[in-house]
């Protein structure tokens, strides 16, 4: 039985050359019992590259790598053929090719596969995070979140939550009512991360109604009422009293700007 040893080298994780191996590997029926691999991981240096071809040397193995620099390439090829050893290059000839084709460099910086991975997954936390903790469903998600929205129904909690999150931010919303004590959490936060929406009465008083007629119902309902909403402003802005928090006016705010706004005020 022919025993084999895999150098994978990277000047990152190494990752996709060792998946790459293995899945060529797979592809005999004893590959995955005859050969071992070996993963050299953050490779930034010329001098790594000296001892590693010697290595692989000494123990007769396959070199296989991904290096974004070119530099980086041409010599661990150059140490590879000094010392009689095969290697392959899984990314040089694809970034070649992209070069000639898109018209300008590479950046040629480890790493940017992991650093986009990581961005993406935060980014599906923060969604999954403000969907768990819309509408005050679970008041625990208001000490997890990096930004708390509060605000009387219908001042775009929601969705501003979901913008925030596309920018990777936990969001937690808590709608206010009168009817109902706000959650403890809210009073033991910092208050720079807690921003209360208001709008104007009138602005409030025709979304309702529009929202009622969206439902099949009746646009005079209580909850459309000028004398209601004004109430719950007056609940609300007792709240923010307590908090201490930063208020913002959206009434005539898209919820992009509103987004910009507390963005800002959270990177001052």
């Amino acid at each position: 039985m022919t025993k084999l040893t895999l150098f994978i080298v990277s000047d990152s994780i190494g990752e996709t050359a060792e998946l790459v191996a293995k899945a060529a590997v797979s592809q005999f029926s004893e590959g995955l019992e005859t050969v071992s691999v070996k993963r050299f991981s953050h490779v930034e240096e010329e001098s790594q590259l000296r001892e590693i071809a010697f290595l692989a040397k000494q123990q007769n193995a396959l070199v296989i790598y991904t290096l974004v620099k070119s530099n980086m390439r041409k010599k661990l090829l150059e140490d590879c053929d000094s010392q009689g050893i095969q290697c392959i290059d899984l990314l040089g000839p694809l970034v070649d090719v992209l070069s000639i084709n898109l018209g300008e460099k590479p950046l040629e910086e480890p790493g940017l596969v992991r650093q986009l991975d990581d961005e993406y997954f935060k980014k599906i936390e923060a969604i999954e995070f403000a969907v768990k903790y819309d509408d005050g469903r679970d008041p625990r998600g208001i000490k997890k979140a990096d930004i708390v929205l509060i605000g009387v129904s219908r001042t775009s909690k929601t969705p501003l939550s979901q913008y925030l999150a596309h920018k990777r931010y936990k969001v937690a919303n808590v709608p206010l009512v009168p009817e109902v004590n706000p959650p403890d959490e809210l009073f033991e936060i910092d208050p720079n991360k807690c921003f209360a929406l208001v709008i104007s009465p009138e602005k409030l008083n025709c979304i309702r109604k529009e929202r009622l007629i969206a439902l099949g119902l009746k646009d005079d309902a209580n909850y459309a009422q000028l004398d209601r909403i004004k109430k719950e402003i007056i609940h609300f802005e007792n709240v923010v009293s307590k908090i201490g928090c930063t208020v913002i006016d959206v009434t005539n705010r898209a919820v992009e700007e509103t987004a910009n706004v507390i963005v800002s005020k959270l990177t001052k």
